[in-house]
């Protein structure tokens, strides 16, 4: 009884499997009518449409998918897909087993001359790029990203800008994890810097914009995981981000310029950035990762510039978890409790480090200093260096004479110093409604409001020459106007068209 239940088990799970295949490469070959579509019209719409369905391919590729892809493709003797097979991996005996499956199909293809266009053959070449890192592949996915890469700077079709960004993005990736610790090999890192900058040159001189956003952050993430910090500062300085790339390409570079600026010790800046990586971060589970990251970074930029994040930050489904070793960091920034935010780093030192903001976090002492006195000046009106001495848990009265000096003069608290008798006296606050501060925060928020309104005007789209067939039919339109012109005057009408004239009057 049990072995005739297996077996209908078996019967049952086949065709459900079979039937997934088919429809997943259905779904892909439908796709190479849109490629098509924006060659023929020359619309990258259709080729963003059609990259955007490999978020829900990912799950269903498999080498057999592939095979059979290609196999329906491409002609057996084209070189094209004697590549792409032997990236797969799949054995010969499986090959021929999908090739008959599929006979009909192999034999149109024998009878027809029509290749496939090169933006099917990249679109492939990403589809395989996404399997293979899945697969965990690494040196077979960066040797075929490497081909895959220098065919598309030989072809130069800027139909094909849309996918070479996304063929390069895949190329750094599989690099990457290949050499996860860049300063043990240099050698492997220049090698991949230079072909990224050979792309970037490439890209501006054929004014191929979205592949130089993409290449560009690329660069700006390989120099900062070998702390080039220099050079990735000469490339943002010497080169042009484009104003029209897409979204998620703007969100990455400005988080990554966000990093380097705060590791310039340009905290405004910095903080500027980071801001609009966040607000640009897609809102999708999908990239809860980048959202997360921007804002650990910008958390710790909020506390070097002295202000304290919101407690409503760290309540967000997507950071409760993710935030909490930095939630436990800002109460102790923001009581000024020394002792406490050194046992708090040295206890999540592993989660700074993995997070890239150990060594900003190591910056913060003197602000969590700088908190404890400004704590201790509003609430007592004076105290002694000895008292503050031992409530920071300094080493000496006379470093916290300076540390209380230096704050009095950076603005911090608003107090004197009696070097005498030893003691800090804090001066009455003013009415800060009086100060320029509010309206200042608020022009702000103004500022952030409009710029994001311009973003969004300039993200627009309409279809591609349209004006043009506005044109032509106005063209038209007068050509038919001067021809009935001229019969009229000429006398050519008709009574009949005379008659049906004055009908229509």
């Amino acid at each position: 009884m049990a072995e005739s239940m297996e077996g209908v088990v078996t019967e049952v799970e086949q065709p459900n499997t079979e039937n997934v295949e088919d429809k997943t490469v259905s779904e892909i070959r439908s796709n190479f009518a849109l490629l098509e579509r924006a060659v023929a019209q020359f619309d990258s719409r259709f080729t963003l449409r059609a990259l955007r369905s490999i978020s829900s391919l990912r799950k269903r590729l498999t080498d057999r998918v592939l095979c059979t892809v290609i196999v329906v493709t491409y002609s057996a003797k084209n070189p094209t897909a004697r590549l792409l097979i032997q990236a797969v991996g799949m054995e010969a005996e499986d090959l021929k087993a999908v090739a008959d499956q599929h006979k009909d199909a192999v034999q149109a293809l024998k009878n027809s001359t029509k290749e496939p266009l090169p933006e099917v053959d990249v679109y492939i070449g990403i589809l395989l790029q996404v399997y293979l890192y899945d697969q965990q592949d690494y040196e077979e996915g960066a040797e075929f990203s490497t081909q895959l890469v220098d065919r598309i700077r030989e072809l130069n079709r800027r139909t094909l800008d849309s996918l070479a960004a996304k063929a390069y993005f895949y190329f750094s990736l599989f690099h990457e994890e290949l050499d996860p610790k860049p300063p043990s090999k240099q050698s492997q890192v220049i090698t991949i810097r230079g072909k990224l900058l050979a792309a970037l040159r490439s890209a501006v001189l054929r004014k191929d914009l979205d592949t130089q956003a993409s290449v560009t952050t690329l660069l700006l993430r390989n120099y900062l995981s070998t702390a080039d910090i220099t050079q990735a500062d000469l490339l943002v300085a010497q080169t042009q981000f484009p104003e029209n790339a897409p979204n998620n390409q703007v969100a990455r570079y400005l988080y990554y310029l966000g990093r380097i600026r705060a590791i310039q010790l340009s905290y405004t800046d910095a903080h500027e950035h980071l801001i609009s990586a966040t607000r640009k971060a897609p809102t999708s589970s999908v990239a809860a990762g980048f959202y997360q990251s921007s804002m650990k970074l910008l958390i710790v930029v909020e506390l070097l510039m002295g202000d304290i994040p919101e407690r409503e930050l760290f309540s967000q489904p997507r950071l409760e978890r993710t935030l909490e070793p930095y939630f436990r960091l800002v109460q102790a920034v923001r009581a000024g409790d020394l002792p406490s935010f050194l046992k708090i780093v040295q206890n999540s030192a592993k989660a700074f480090h993995r997070d890239g903001t150990y060594t900003l976090i190591l910056r913060l002492r003197q602000n969590v200093i700088k908190t404890g006195i400004r704590v201790l000046s509003l609430s007592y009106s004076r105290i002694s260096l000895r008292d503050i001495c031992l409530r920071l848990g300094l080493e000496s009265e006379e470093s916290a004479e300076y540390i209380v000096a230096k704050a009095i003069r950076d603005g911090v608290i608003e107090a004197s110093i009696d070097h005498e008798k030893g003691f800090m006296q804090t001066k009455q606050a003013g009415d800060i409604y009086a100060t320029r501060e509010p309206g200042e925060a608020f022009h702000e928020r103004i500022r952030a409001c409009l710029t994001l309104h311009d973003e969004c005007v300039k993200a627009m789209r309409y279809p591609m020459n349209q004006h043009r067939l506005e044109l032509k039919n106005a063209q038209e339109a007068r050509e038919r106007e001067r021809e009935l012109a001229k019969e009229i005057q000429e006398g050519d009408l008709d009574d009949d068209d005379a008659a049906g004239d004055f009908d229509g009057l």
